[in-house]
């Protein structure tokens, strides 16, 4: 597997200051800061840079598990209409950065690490998924030798996702199947 170190890209700082130019600003190849900081609520959700960084190391894990992922599962002999190989699926995030008030809104717990950037909700289409996304986060990290804080499997009665986060440092580790 590839190094978390290569997929980070860096940004601009004079590009955070504005939220209008959150559009298009890559955080990594396939993960854009708009991506990680869209809400359903009409709140302002603009992260600085220490937050940004944050998104940065965690969209390094999202691209592992992308590739990953495809490298594991997807049939890279077929294309689809749009011209994309099976073999290129997307992770679709959920949730990632949240401000206080957008956190407050959504009902977040307090203290969440979606809070400082270092976590996102990542879109499953069931259970099998989840648990294949998990097994492939637990190997980057033994791989890597580097931590994860949260690798969590969540669910409503209406939806489930994958609750993942990495800090700077500190990284507990915590596994919860629920």
């Amino acid at each position: 597997m590839t190094q978390l170190s290569e997929h980070l890209t860096s940004s601009s700082a004079a590009a955070l200051s504005h939220s209008s130019e959150l559009d298009g600003l890559r955080l990594t190849p396939h993960f854009s800061l708009e991506e990680m900081c869209k809400t359903k609520v009409n709140l302002k959700n603009v992260p600085n840079e220490a937050q940004v960084e944050n998104l940065k190391r965690l969209c390094g894990w999202l691209e592992m598990l992308r590739d990953e992922w495809n490298r594991r599962y997807a049939d890279v002999r077929c294309l689809k209409a749009d011209g994309r190989c099976v073999g290129d699926e997307p992770i679709i995030i959920n949730s990632g950065y949240r401000s206080e008030a957008v956190n407050k809104a959504v009902g977040g717990v307090s203290g969440s690490n979606h809070l400082t950037g270092c976590a996102v909700d990542i879109h499953v289409l069931g259970k099998e998924q989840a648990i294949r996304y998990a097994c492939i986060l637990l190997d980057i990290a033994d791989e890597s030798q580097e931590d994860f804080d949260e690798l969590l499997i969540e669910q409503t009665s209406k939806s489930l996702w994958i609750h993942f986060a990495v800090r700077p440092f500190a990284n507990r580790r915590k596994i919860t199947i629920g």
